[in-house]
């Protein structure tokens, strides 16, 4: 199964865990990393991630969320069709 995450999931285990859910989706979040590396998932990335992942003021942060890109088993450039949806969604708020 193809799986995308965004980058709200990839910062998940640097937050506060003192939170219960924080903590129980951290818990997820690591339980899909761990089938994404033995190849029972497979991840998907964008230049979405690239660019939000880029903005991120934290270099620890930035370059471990980074290295899943090496992990992904397939890369979504920019296309017009992308930017045409997009259009389309936002307009509808």
């Amino acid at each position: 199964m193809k799986i995308y995450l965004d980058n709200c999931c990839f910062n998940r285990p640097f937050d506060d865990q003192s939170l219960l859910t924080v903590r129980l989706e951290t818990e997820a979040k690591l339980d899909i990393q761990e089938k994404i590396k033995t190849g029972r998932l497979s991840l998907a990335w964008s230049y979405v991630l690239d660019f939000e992942n880029a903005s991120n003021p934290y270099l620890e942060k930035r370059v471990e969320i980074q290295k899943w890109k090496a992990l992904s088993a397939s890369f979504t450039n920019e296309t017009a069709d992308i930017l045409l949806r997009m259009k389309e969604l936002t307009a509808t708020g």
